[in-house]
C-alpha cells in the first residue's frame, strides 16, 4: 500500500522528490505556462515545514543528450518567485565531482534543481547504477509526478528500489480520484474519448465499454469506426490496420442486445474542410454525404446536440481529447461545446486530461466548476486502462 507524505512523518532528512516540470514554452524561450510548477508548491512546502532539505528532479522534453535548449534553468528561475524565503539553485550535473561536494553542503534555506534528468543515458533505461547515483543524495524518495508515473525510468520506478519511498499531495490526488471513477462511479458513466489516432486509444475504449454506460467517439479517431460501418471518410485519417477492430467493437455491442450502436456514440454529422488551415465557413455534411476530396475536422451542429445531451444527464464525465481540430479555430466549436456542456452539469463529477484537451479549455472560463483536471494524459489513461502505474507500483511495496 502507499503511504503519502501526509500520512507520514518526514522531519530533518535530505529528500529527492520527483516532480513533473515537463512545462512548454513560447517562442521567445519563456515559459509558457506554469501550471505543473505550481502543483507542485503544497508538497514542497509540507516537506519544507518539516526542516527537510529538498532535491527536486524531472525531465523536460525529448533532448538526445546534453542539449540545453532543454535546461531546467528557467524552470529553477520560475520556481525561485514562489519560493521567496529559499534559494532555489540549479544543479549542471550533480555527477561531477565539484559538485558532488554542493550537494554535501546543502543548507536548509537552498532548494535545489537537478539537470534534465534525460541528459542522462541512465534515466530512461531505467539503469540500475544511475538510480543508485540518484539515491545516493538523499535518504528519502518522494514521487509527486503523476504526469510521469506511466514511464518505468530511473527517477520514476530505479531510484525507489534504494530509498524509504512515498507519494506527494499531487499524486495522491490524482490516483484518489482517478481510482474512484474506475472502481466505484455514480452512474451514469459517459466517457469522451478523441483525438487523430485510434491506435493509441483501443484498449482504453474497450475498457471505458466496460466502465461507463455511454462512450462517445470524436476526433479523426471517429473515421475508422465510420469506414467500419461502410460510411464515406473523404480524406480524414484513416488507420486501415485498426478498421477491423473498430468493426469488432461495434459488432460486439450490437450482439449484447443495446441499440444500434451499443454504448458507441458516433457522430451524426461533420464540419468538413478541404484544408487543415481553412479560413471560411465550414460545409456542414451528415456522416453519409461526405464527397472525396472532404476532410470531416469537427462534429457537426446536430452531434453538438447529442452529445450536449448525453452529457447533462451524466452523474461522472471522464474527458479525453478534442472532438475536432481545435489548431484552427473554425473547427474548435465542438471541443468548446463539450467543455460548456460539462461544466453547465452541476451535478456531475467530472475528470478532464490529455494535452491536447488541455489545450483546447486552457484560456475558457469557468476551469473550477471541474472537478478534477488531470496533470497526466497519458498516465491517467493507462490507470483506467490498467489500474495501476509502474511508478505507483514502484512505492507499493
Amino acid at each position: 500500500m502507499i503511504k503519502y507524505i501526509d500520512e507520514v512523518e518526514i522531519t530533518n532528512k535530505k529528500v529527492l522528490v520527483r516532480v513533473d516540470y515537463n512545462v512548454s514554452f513560447k517562442k521567445d524561450g519563456s515559459i509558457n505556462d506554469d501550471t505543473r510548477i505550481k502543483n507542485s508548491i503544497p508538497t514542497l512546502q509540507l516537506l519544507l515545514k518539516g526542516g527537510n532539505k529538498l532535491i527536486l528532479m524531472s525531465h523536460l522534453g525529448k533532448p538526445k543528450g546534453r542539449d540545453m535548449v532543454f535546461s531546467m534553468r528557467p524552470v529553477a528561475e520560475r520556481l525561485q518567485t514562489y519560493s521567496p524565503d529559499y534559494t532555489v539553485r540549479l544543479i549542471d550535473d550533480f555527477l561531477s565531482p565539484q559538485t558532488s561536494d554542493v550537494c554535501k553542503g546543502q543548507s536548509e534555506k537552498e532548494i535545489f534543481v537537478l539537470e534534465n534528468t534525460r541528459f542522462y543515458e541512465g534515466e530512461k533505461k531505467n539503469d540500475p547504477v544511475f538510480s543508485k547515483q540518484l539515491a545516493d543524495l538523499a535518504e528519502v524518495y518522494v514521487d509527486d509526478a503523476f504526469g510521469s508515473a506511466h514511464r518505468a525510468h530511473a527517477s520514476t520506478v530505479g531510484v525507489a528500489s534504494f530509498l524509504p519511498s512515498y507519494g506527494g499531495l499531487l499524486l495522491k490526488k490524482e490516483v484518489q480520484m482517478i481510482k474512484k471513477v474506475i472502481e466505484a462511479p455514480e452512474r451514469p458513466v459517459v466517457a469522451i474519448i478523441a483525438g487523430a489516432k485510434i491506435s493509441t486509444k483501443i484498449s482504453l475504449i474497450k475498457k471505458l465499454l466496460q466502465i461507463a454506460d455511454l462512450v462517445l467517439i470524436g476526433g479523426a479517431m471517429t473515421n475508422n469506426f465510420l469506414k467500419a460501418k461502410g460510411l464515406p471518410t473523404g480524406k480524414g485519417l484513416v488507420e486501415e490496420d485498426y478498421v477491423g477492430e473498430a468493426k469488432r467493437l461495434l459488432d460486439e455491442q450490437k450482439m449484447s442486445g443495446m441499440p444500434t450502436q451499443g454504448k458507441i456514440v458516433l457522430p451524426i454529422d461533420h464540419h468538413i474542410g478541404i484544408q487543415f488551415e481553412q479560413t471560411e465557413e465550414p460545409t456542414i455534411r451528415t456522416i453519409d454525404a461526405v464527397s472525396a476530396e472532404e476532410i470531416p475536422l469537427d462534429i457537426g451542429p446536430e452531434t453538438e446536440k447529442l452529445f450536449i445531451d448525453i452529457i447533462s444527464k451524466a452523474k461522472t464525465i471522464i474527458w479525453n481529447g478534442p472532438v475536432g481540430y481545435f489548431e484552427n479555430p473554425q473547427f474548435a466549436k465542438g471541443s468548446i461545446a463539450v467543455y460548456n456542456a460539462i461544466i453547465a452539469n452541476f451535478s456531475a463529477m467530472s475528470i478532464l486530461g490529455g494535452g491536447d484537451t488541455l489545450s483546447v479549455i486552457k484560456k475558457l472560463p469557468n476551469k473550477d466548476k471541474i472537478t478534477h483536471i488531470s496533470t497526466g494524459g497519458g498516465a491517467m489513461l493507462e490507470l483506467i486502462e490498467k489500474g495501476t502505474l509502474p511508478g505507483l507500483d514502484a512505492l507499493d511495496k
